[in-house]
């Protein structure tokens, strides 16, 4: 990311979701992330598990969405459900800084221990930005979804 470029999670609100709603992934992704209307949804959807949604802002542009939601399975634990950069704004760092300050506000919230994710083994960028930033993988393989990896980082 170039210098003095700054990063910053916001609230999705009834200002900015229609910057939300635009934002895009590139045709190679289609497969493995949900388009921003999907995210935004699902984000309605799952409100009865504490689900929050945060934008991804480079300065004062709208660059991407960020789910997480509360697992109240055991172990309980935070599930980083969705997380999108737009197209235009990927390579640039911006995914990996919105990770860290994503993982440092649960972190400060202290209510789990650890935040999972699922990926497709496929993904390969997406596997990248999120070893970088220090999730490991778990070992565990979810008999309903093979093709993914299950990763987790300890906060």
């Amino acid at each position: 990311m170039k210098e003095g470029t700054m990063v910053s999670l916001r609230e999705v609100d009834e200002h900015n979701w229609p910057a939300a709603a635009a934002l895009r992934v590139g045709d190679e992704q289609r497969g493995f992330v949900a388009p921003a209307m999907g995210i935004l949804g699902r984000a309605y959807a799952y409100r009865r598990c504490r689900a929050a949604i945060y934008a991804v802002y480079r300065t004062e542009t709208m660059v991407g969405l960020m789910m997480v939601r509360d697992l109240d399975e055991d172990p309980a634990c935070y599930e980083l459900q969705q997380f999108m950069i737009d197209c235009r704004y990927q390579g640039t760092g911006c995914g990996q800084s919105a990770l860290r300050q994503l993982m440092q506000l649960l972190t400060q919230e202290k209510k789990y221990p650890v935040v999972e994710v699922c990926v497709n083994r496929e993904d390969a960028a997406a596997l990248h930005v999120y070893q970088k930033v220090g999730f490991v993988h778990s070992g565990y393989v979810d008999e309903n979804l093979p093709e993914c990896v299950h990763l987790v980082y300890t906060l």
